[in-house]
């Protein structure tokens, strides 16, 4: 027979089980099949936990019968079988067997039978329709020899994902009847056998063995710790491959002038760098001065600085004759940085660099003459939004890309302006609270993480409270107290809502919210809360869609909140002002301008005002339906205060939520953590890593397998340092031929992965 190698295909071995695996899993191959790894393990010989059942999935359990009814239905010759199974804790699960003839037969109190099928919710009860089973005297696929071998052995059963296309027990033999016919000393090993024997790792034969069919409990895990670091390894290499050629490309080497714009900047400055600024300072302007461009991530706390770090990379781009071009998400945040970029730069006088703002609503003739100057080189600093990714707009030359609240832009946008021009451009992307995604490429070691430590002297503490409002009306009316108090102090106040207007949500919306806020999945009726009360009790309460739906259509939006504001007796002598991204430019940066100079006492507001925005005088921000949004923005949107003088700045996270609700813990975790880079890691543990070498930002897409970035980063680094020797040894890899092969197909699988470790 032909040797049996990772692409043989499936269907040369399984028959009508390779349909039913292409058709569930899109497992065509031995090796797809392979790596379709088991979610848990469970003892054949003991019952399992009801309390890990959970609607919408694809289950298999083991459980005893404890009776069997049969039910006609009325007016009807069909008939339905109810039986009720228990586990291992005295729990009891009904499940319903239409037209049950087998069932009735076959599952008889007493019994102990494997079963399969999807949880659903009945009379707000879980259950399982029509799941298939196999008891320890039926021969039904086989299942049953599966169960009484497991039992038998004693060792651990394998539970496969699975769903209504092919069970778990349908996998595990498909797996067992090819394990017993491949020859794994055929099949290529990326692991070098250097590396395996120095991290301890099973050969790739053992590997599989003791995922699929480990014979004694807690065995799989050496496999499984074999894979991950496999896949560490194949991912270091990845990104090794992508730095060997980045490091080829050539750059503008702008190099520090001790007599110009940076020097006449620095010798005018009111105040000292912080010592944070100066060493994320003196490491940018190594890099700016190579030939090879620059690929840093600058991380540093809502008002550390970040920005002035950036301004001075972008004026020793300057003293070389090199264009920069800080690209901004909003265009409020544009005219923001405008604003601030001329007035630090305003001391200079004469001698300061020439700054032109680009962005989409600029007017024609406007449009044309900034075009020009950036064209003409007139230009020395470019602020910019989406609008510079065009192909319309060409410099002449262009130096250093500064990409500001890196989150916002998409994959294909940052790396438009590094391919479109030679030498490349240096790329600075800076963030507060990098996305998971960025997390993962920091890890991994593809970023050159710049962490700018230390507040700017003058900034004040910044006080966050979770506000429940479910616990009662006194609880909203306190936050408008609140506010009162902080206008009638003379300081202003930020109202943040999810929303522009109360108009209802497009069905898009309310399945997305539906999803992110209460887990429910398209076409799923019911979840179940599992979170805990700060008292350390748990709930168990259960949310309807049409629940869930009412609540996020009655989400706080810019108009209402505005014109409940103005009624508001408590607030009436305050100036009120509403700023949203549907106002158009003008109108926005003249609402901007008016809360900068105080003339508005508080501004209700969606986003816009999350990044940039600095107003020293508002010293407090009251988030409506604050689970509504992600861990990065609420970070971002608190760092809009606490930015001038004052001793207490107050930020209120109000919800709706139940307090059972794990947003609402996730709520917490932001008032408990003023630490950007632990919240990202919160937020990774909460989302998973995303794709990491391609454009997901998406926890649900990811390029990793087996690999977690937070559980797995001894392995992510030792893989690093392993792959660092190899290079440095051996910088063909002629010595790990099938390394260098398994990180070429890994890299012709994933064509959108190359670009995104390109740019960062």
């Amino acid at each position: 027979m032909t040797s049996i190698l990772p692409d043989t295909p499936v269907d040369r071995l399984l028959g009508k089980a390779a349909q039913r695996l292409a058709t569930g899993f899109e497992i065509r191959t031995v090796r797809q099949l392979l790596d379709h790894f088991p979610r848990r393990y469970i003892q054949a010989s003991s019952l399992s936990d009801f309390s890990e059942l959970s609607e919408g999935e694809y289950v298999t359990f083991i459980a005893l019968v404890t009776g069997t009814q049969r039910r006609s239905l009325q007016g009807r010759k069909r008939f339905i079988v109810e039986v009720t199974v228990e586990d291992g804790q005295g729990s009891r699960l009904r499940m319903a067997y239409f037209n049950g003839y087998r069932a009735l037969k076959d599952l008889s109190p007493g019994v102990r039978a494997l079963f399969h099928g999807k949880v659903t919710t009945f009379n707000s009860q879980l259950t399982l329709n029509n799941p298939d089973y196999a008891v320890h005297s039926d021969t039904v696929e086989g299942a049953a020899e599966l169960v009484v071998a497991q039992a038998l052995s004693g060792g651990p059963m394998a539970l496969y994902p699975a769903n209504r296309h092919i069970a778990s027990w349908d996998i595990q033999r498909a797996v067992a009847a090819v394990l017993q016919l491949v020859d794994f000393s055929t099949w290529p090993d990326p692991v070098p056998p250097h590396i395996a024997g120095a991290e301890n790792l099973p050969d790739l034969g053992t590997a599989y063995r003791l995922v699929h069919q480990p014979q004694e409990e807690g065995a799989h895990t050496s496999g499984i710790r074999r894979f991950r670091f496999q896949e560490a390894l194949l991912m270091q290499g990845v990104l090794e491959r992508r730095r060997q050629e980045t490091a080829l490309w050539d750059a503008t080497a702008m190099p520090l002038r001790s007599d110009g714009m940076l020097a006449a900047f620095d010798a005018q400055l009111p105040f000292e760098l912080t010592s944070g600024q100066q060493h994320s300072g003196t490491l940018i302007a190594r890099d700016l001065a190579r030939s090879s461009p620059m690929n840093r991530l600058l991380q540093g706390e809502v008002g550390s600085g970040k920005t002035l770090v950036a301004l001075r990379a972008m004026l020793q781009a300057a003293d070389a004759g090199a264009q920069s071009v800080l690209v901004a998400p909003t265009e409020v945040l544009a005219a923001q940085h405008s604003r601030s970029l001329r007035r630090a730069l305003g001391p200079m006088g004469e001698s300061a660099p020439a700054v032109t703002v680009l962005t989409g609503s600029l007017r024609t003739s406007e449009r044309k003459k900034a075009l020009l100057d950036i064209a003409s080189g007139r230009s020395d600093i470019i602020i910019a939004t989406h609008s510079v990714f065009s192909g319309a707009v060409s410099f002449a030359q262009l130096g250093l890309v500064v990409i500001d609240e890196q989150h916002r832009f998409g994959v294909e946008q940052r790396s438009a302006l590094r391919e479109r021009f030679a030498p490349t451009p240096h790329m600075l992307v800076m963030s507060a609270t990098p996305i998971p995604r960025s997390v993962a490429m920091t890890v991994f070691g593809d970023l050159e993480l710049t962490v700018l430590e230390g507040l700017p002297g003058g900034r004040s503490p910044i006080q966050t409270h979770v506000v429940p409002t479910m616990r009662g009306p006194a609880w909203i009316q306190r936050v408008w107290e609140r506010v009162a108090e902080q206008v009638q102090a003379g300081r202003q106040v930020y109202i943040v809502c999810p929303k522009i207007t109360a108009k209802a949500p497009t069905d898009e919306e309310v399945e997305r919210q539906l999803e992110y806020r209460f887990g429910l999945l398209p076409g799923q009726q019911h979840t179940t809360l599992a979170g805990q009360t700060e008292d350390g009790a748990a709930h168990g309460a259960t949310i309807t869609r049409e629940w869930a739906e009412a609540f996020v259509s009655q989400d706080a939006s810019v108009e209402l909140i505005a014109d409940r504001l103005a009624g508001n007796e408590l607030l009436s002598e305050a100036r009120l002002g509403t700023l949203h991204g549907q106002l158009p430019a003008e109108e926005a940066a003249e609402i901007m301008s008016r809360f900068e100079s105080g003339e508005i006492d508080v501004l209700v507001a969606t986003t816009v005002v999350e990044v940039g925005v600095d107003v020293p005088n508002a010293t407090a921000m009251v988030i409506l339906d604050a689970e509504s949004f992600g861990i990065s923005t609420l970070h971002q949107l608190r760092g809009r205060i606490g930015r001038g003088s004052t001793t207490t700045n107050l930020c209120l996270l109000v919800t709706r939520m139940p307090e059972s609700h794990p947003s609402v813990e996730r709520l917490r975790q932001v008032a408990q953590h003023r630490d950007g880079m632990a919240l990202a890691r919160l937020d990774l543990a909460r989302r998973r890593e995303g794709d990491v070498l391609g454009a997901s930002q998406s926890g649900r897409s990811s390029s990793l397998q087996h690999l977690s970035i937070l559980r797995d980063e001894d392995l992510i680094s030792a893989a690093a340092k392993h792959i660092a020797r190899l290079s440095a040894e051996d910088p063909f890899w002629e010595g790990a031929p099938e390394l260098a092969r398994a990180v070429t197909r890994w890299e012709r699988e994933h064509d959108d992965a190359v670009d995104y470790v390109n740019q960062g």
